[in-house]
């Protein structure tokens, strides 16, 4: 088995199917979304391929070390994952294709109208074997 990640990123889907941001669904429409999502998990539940999940609310800040004895930076000009990322899931299948059909299949996620929005989703591999440390 493969762990993955896949990443669901606000910026939705392809303009001319279902570019509609989120924030601008009725809430029958949200409830329809995180509804297929629930349901999604719950059957990876059953197979045994699914292991975590999380929405993620769009608040955010970046933090990094800025030098000994100063505060820390919290901010820089770069892409914010609060405008990026939704939310997440990981998944632990038996193949590469397996998780791009699944990928795939949770893209199709309803939207605006009902429609499947058509989502990117950005599908990484967990390490099988982490970089070790070395002394």
């Amino acid at each position: 088995m493969a762990k993955y990640l896949l990443l669901k990123h606000y910026r939705g889907a392809p303009a001319p199917v279902n570019d509609v941001c989120m924030d601008q669904w009725t809430p029958e429409e949200v409830s329809a979304h995180m509804k297929y999502m629930h349901d999604f998990a719950a059957r990876l539940e059953g197979t045994g391929e699914f292991v975590d999940g999380q929405a993620l609310a769009p608040e955010g800040t970046w933090v990094r070390y800025d030098g000994e004895g100063r505060p820390p930076v919290t901010d820089g000009p770069f892409a914010e994952t609060k405008d990026l990322i939704a939310g997440w899931m990981v998944i632990d299948v038996d193949s590469y294709e397996r998780a791009v059909e699944l990928a795939g299949e949770l893209s199709a996620a309803p939207g605006a109208g009902g429609k499947p929005i058509h989502e990117w989703l950005e599908l990484r591999p967990f390490y099988s074997n982490p970089p070790t440390i070395t002394e």
